[in-house]
């Protein structure tokens, strides 16, 4: 049985829960702004701009439903295609002001198109990954392995799977390089029954804050030069284009005409390009492209 009622009410807990504790760390308030989809549907974006910890960040909810899906998804389903759709998510980035601490990034999603018919198509996506500007190894190995926590219980083969998944899917093609240390991200996902599919992209849903709390709390006041804030927006300048580039809700929610405040949110308030720059060789800069950009096992022993 396919029960969006239970998906939808777990979304908007878990957008509720994030926003509180993100409030506790940073001491600012979420601007929280319902809208509605005028073709179905509509949704909660919770922004915080500005703030003491969290630069710009946002925790969106969206429900939103039509007769046909858009491209970005009718491509990879066929089999939907024609059928009335409904898609529910909760997506999340916190772009923190300190460059020590790093961006991240967490979606849960589902779809069900022909939800009436007799062969009903749904599957869930969703993930979380890391975008270090100055890489620390710990907070590397710590994400992975609340990643890892929150999917073991149901198949130990999940990690490692989704992990490779993350890799690759979040890597700017025409750059050759990795947007950040990864973490894990699925699509398409419809194993066993839609309750166990739902129980496994909760269960990374209610790790984030477990996963990215601590190590936001861990590097939130380190000092920092002016030097190192331009990094930090040279480096926001690849998030950018793999927002704009590659991005599947991106793309999804803009050929869907959903809410373009919403979708956009995710950008980072300052973004720097620089022409044929080069980090200097050896430095902690370089260091980041060279060592943790590299799709590397940060639970594998002696790592």
């Amino acid at each position: 049985m396919m029960d969006t009622g239970a998906v939808k009410a777990n979304f908007m807990a878990l957008q509720q829960l994030i926003v509180q504790r993100i409030e506790q760390v940073d001491g600012g308030v979420f601007v929280q702004d319902a809208w509605q989809r005028p073709e179905g549907g509509g949704g909660l974006s919770c922004v915080l701009e500005n703030g003491a910890v969290i630069e710009r960040g946002g925790v969106n909810f969206s429900h939103v439903y039509g007769l046909g899906l858009p491209p970005s998804a009718s491509q990879a389903h066929p089999e939907a295609s024609g059928k009335p759709f409904e898609a529910l998510g909760v997506s999340l980035v916190f772009h923190p002001r300190n460059p020590h601490a790093p961006t991240v990034h967490m979606n849960i999603r589902c779809f069900v198109a022909g939800a009436q018919t007799e062969q009903p198509v749904w599957w869930f996506g969703g993930g979380m990954d890391l975008t270090p500007v100055y890489g620390y190894e710990d907070d590397a190995r710590h994400f992975h392995q609340i990643c890892r926590n929150a999917l073991h219980p149901f198949d130990e083969t999940y990690y490692p799977r989704f992990k490779q998944w993350c890799d690759a899917y979040f890597f700017l093609r025409h750059r050759n390089e990795a947007r950040g240390i990864g973490g894990v991200f699925l699509d398409d996902f419809n194993e066993r029954e839609f309750a166990w599919s739902h129980q496994v992209i909760q269960s990374l849903g209610d790790h984030f804050l477990s996963a990215y709390v601590p190590i936001l709390e861990r590097r939130m006041h380190m000092p920092y030069t002016e030097q190192q804030r331009q990094f930090q927006a040279y480096r926001r300048g690849r998030y950018v284009e793999f927002n704009l580039v590659f991005d599947r809700g991106t793309l999804f929610g803009l050929q869907s005409r959903g809410r373009t405040e919403s979708i956009l949110m995710s950008m980072p308030p300052v973004a720097h390009w620089r022409y044929d720059w080069h980090a200097e060789p050896g430095s902690a800069e370089a260091r980041l492209t060279d060592y943790f950009l590299t799709g590397r096992d940060w639970l594998a022993s002696g790592e």
